[in-house]
């Protein structure tokens, strides 16, 4: 398994590249992943110089959702554990939405699940042409509860209606289509498209650009300007589906490689 599951490193430019990096499991998160994004995020607010964030994933597939062996491991603990998971997996994402600098996703391959909160969360989505997406949550009697907000505000509550609730994986023309990226490259040209768009941000105004974000999210129809309560209440809803039956037969049809026999849950 990879030592560091979160790499970064931070150039003379004040740019900063965090990189997912798990490629031996398709960069699927657990709870070491969200805590070194959360490290990550940390050390770089020390930065002074700090400009732009450009997020990645190390091999194949930029991020495939939740690791399911992670879950399952989270599952039987204390319902103060599952929730001490959902809020950690929240912040990570709030973390990013909020960053008072732009933010730039490199999408390649597979981004399902919490991935695609993730990129719903950054300023900037380029995907290479070969990128998939699907919010897979309900195929495995989970719902996308913490990443709901950032999905409404990236591609609007019609949208999630259905991609939420179908679990459809869908191509990057659809995803931009929808909102949820922004430009679609082939794979080879990702790297440059991404420093096309770095070298723009880093022309502008880092106050000016701090301020229009802050306005934008300020204005958005839900993003993270949900308040206290709302926050606990996402979290909750995510940690207790986790712990349903549901979730059980859904995380056991996966592992077991059948169909779900939802009357069974």
């Amino acid at each position: 398994m990879t030592a560091n599951p979160v790499l970064w490193t931070l150039d003379e430019r004040g740019v900063a590249t965090v990189t997912l990096n798990r490629p031996e499991v398709n960069n699927a998160y657990d709870g070491a992943l969200i805590a070194g994004v959360l490290a990550a995020m940390d050390e770089l607010a020390k930065k002074p110089n700090l400009r732009v964030v450009v997020l990645k994933g190390n091999g194949k597939h930029f991020q495939a959702g939740a690791d399911l062996k992670w879950i399952n491991g989270v599952r039987p603990q204390s319902p103060e554990a599952n929730e001490a998971a959902s809020r950690a997996t929240f912040e990570a994402v709030q973390r990013l939405n909020t960053l008072p600098i732009p933010t730039v996703a490199l999408v390649q391959g597979g981004c399902f699940g919490g991935g695609t909160g993730v990129i719903a969360a950054c300023d900037v989505v380029i995907a290479a042409d070969n990128a998939l997406f699907s919010i897979t949550e309900v195929r495995w009697g989970l719902t996308a509860a913490i990443i709901i907000p950032q999905l409404c505000d990236a591609i609007g509550v019609r949208q999630v209606r259905r991609y939420a609730l179908t679990g459809e994986r869908f191509g990057a023309e659809d995803a931009r289509r929808i909102g949820l990226v922004h430009d679609v490259v082939p794979l080879a040209d990702l790297e440059a498209a991404g420093a096309k768009v770095v070298e723009q941000l880093l022309a502008n105004g880092p106050e000016a650009m701090a301020e229009t974000k802050r306005l934008a999210l300020e204005s958005s129809f839900g993003g993270m300007a949900v308040d206290d309560a709302a926050y606990t209440r996402l979290v909750q809803l995510h940690s207790l589906k986790r712990q349903s039956a549901e979730a059980a037969e859904g995380l056991a049809s996966f592992a077991e490689k059948r169909a779900a026999n939802w009357g069974s849950a």
